[in-house]
């Protein structure tokens, strides 16, 4: 269980604590960005040292760059290690409700298709690992989580770079704050209803990779039978088969090209129209990794 001290994740121990006790653990980590995190990571120990809850301290490097973002890789990075260490089943966080209507939100702003609309998953995979990943608090309100830490008369601490302005989240979730007629418990539903077509899609793409799509050496060939958001998905696999990395829209106007009877090139493969085949090769000079 990630523990930072935040009221969010303080709730999340007690709640564990009361309903589970002695089935988990706790880490907390401090990314050196502060110079209150050692003192706030040794409060989070004196929680649980209280409550018997075994827990550790990891101390990360954040490599520069997008700071967030950066944190974000070391924290999990740190706490995949620690769950492999102990043999430990999961890795739970503390993202709730509001959590996931800014992620929705943000992500709608920046036209994102079905797979970034899904937000926040109740459940899914450590980046970087095979350690399972839960959210049990994705049905709770940030004020729920407050008022069971205050009915506990423990001490939240308070990062102040969740009012910094600079961030985009947190400029989203001042907005969605004033925001009084958008509910984060239904948007936290649709999300869910999106995971579930999410979901469908991969399992058609995957039916449909296993009838139409053929390898044969560098070239790749695919006869598309399946409605256009399949074979969005389906050009995408192919293209990260052969090696590329492409973008969402880049491939959108790839396969406008194709369903043309046109093609071209796109991340290292250059594409065309072969009867009722989709054709990729790699472009002159390239190679398949």
């Amino acid at each position: 269980m990630a523990v930072s001290g935040g009221p969010d994740s303080l709730a999340m121990l007690l709640l564990a604590h009361g309903s589970m006790p002695r089935t988990f653990e706790a880490a907390t980590v401090d990314h050196g960005l502060r110079p209150e995190a050692a003192a706030e990571a040794a409060h989070v120990a004196q929680i649980c040292a209280e409550m018997g809850v075994p827990h550790q301290i990891f101390r990360v490097n954040v490599a520069a760059g997008n700071v967030q973002d950066e944190a974000r890789n070391a924290r999990y990075a740190a706490l995949a290690a620690w769950a492999t260490d102990r043999n430990l089943a999961a890795i739970a966080t503390a993202h709730h409700a509001e959590d996931q209507a800014e992620t929705m939100v943000m992500r709608l702003n920046r036209g994102s298709g079905l797979s970034g609309l899904t937000g926040i998953r109740q459940q899914t995979i450590v980046p970087g690992s095979h350690i399972p990943l839960l959210r049990p608090l994705l049905g709770w309100r940030r004020q729920e989580l407050a008022e069971v830490v205050e009915g506990a008369g423990i001490a939240p601490v308070h990062d102040p770079s969740n009012l910094d302005m600079r961030f985009d989240r947190v400029k989203m979730r001042q907005h969605l704050a004033r925001a009084e007629w958008i509910d984060p418990l239904a948007l936290a539903a649709s999300a869910r209803h999106l995971a579930d077509a999410e979901d469908a899609l991969a399992w058609a793409v995957t039916q449909e990779w296993g009838r139409c799509v053929r390898q044969e050496g560098a070239t790749w060939r695919y006869s598309p039978a399946a409605p256009r958001a399949i074979r969005l998905r389906v050009v995408t696999q192919i293209l990260e088969q052969m090696g590329g990395n492409p973008r969402g829209s880049a491939v959108a106007r790839l396969v406008d090209a194709l369903e043309s009877g046109e093609g071209g090139p796109l991340a290292g493969a250059l594409a065309r129209v072969d009867n009722q085949d989709w054709v990729f090769v790699p472009e002159p000079g390239r190679t398949q990794r």
